[in-house]
């Protein structure tokens, strides 16, 4: 059994001036938030959300319907959504790095999460306070021009892995290993699996290169090669 999965990634520059397309309850959050740049990337991850479930359901994406369109945390912490109060048909996960932000979306029962990641040098404890093992060996036997881009993947591919199982970073990071084919074209899709120690399960996923960052996507179970749902440019 496998499934389909969808992504869209847009930019700060991509997020209307007006707040019109947000519901009663998320411009109440909104007003919460006291510091421009959370505000910045909360809208924009709210922007990209609405867009990206759109165009999944085939729904309008006018300020009005995406109005009532609304993206809740759930209890724990994990983004639902709801059209005019009912749960939406999709299962989706959002995130944001350096004014980009990516969502990917999905069958509603599927089990998933994205990550983005900016390409950068770490901090040097990075990968030995929140690396396994196994991890750490696929740092070393990287070339050191290659690091960065292997450390932040790893960091990116763990980080779907835990939105998946719906905890995100209150659990141990070394609690759910990544695994990378040897083969990789920075091109394109690739393939990565992630496994959860406690529960002997595995994440199926996929990562790519662009624009200096990474982007993975992980679902419970194997997926083809994630679909942009960005519209065609002209």
């Amino acid at each position: 059994m496998s499934t389909h999965l969808y992504w869209l990634s847009l930019t700060l520059a991509d997020v209307p001036e007006v707040d019109s397309w947000l519901s009663i309850q998320e411009l109440e959050r909104l007003g919460g938030l006291r510091f421009r740049k959370r505000r910045e990337e909360w809208r924009l991850g709210r922007w990209t959300a609405k867009q990206a479930i759109s165009l999944y359901l085939g729904t309008e994406r006018d300020f009005l319907t995406l109005s009532q369109l609304e993206i809740r945390a759930a209890p724990d912490g994990a983004p639902e959504a709801f059209i005019e109060g009912h749960s939406a048909p999709a299962s989706f996960s959002i995130s944001h790095s350096t004014g980009r932000s990516l969502c990917a979306v999905g069958e509603s029962a599927t089990a998933m999460g994205c990550d983005l990641e900016w390409i950068e040098p770490r901090e040097e404890n990075l990968v030995a306070d929140y690396f396994a093992a196994e991890e750490t060996a696929l740092v070393a036997r990287a070339p050191v021009w290659e690091r960065p881009l292997v450390i932040t993947l790893i960091w990116c591919a763990k980080e779907s892995a835990l939105k998946s199982l719906r905890q995100g970073l209150r659990r141990d990071t070394r609690s759910v290993v990544v695994s990378l084919p040897e083969a990789k074209n920075e091109d394109a899709w690739n393939s990565l699996t992630v496994r959860c120690l406690e529960s002997s399960g595995t994440f199926h996923g996929w990562w790519h290169v662009g624009a200096g960052f990474i982007q993975s996507i992980t679902s419970i179970v194997p997926a083809s090669e994630p679909i942009d749902l960005a519209p065609p440019s002209g």
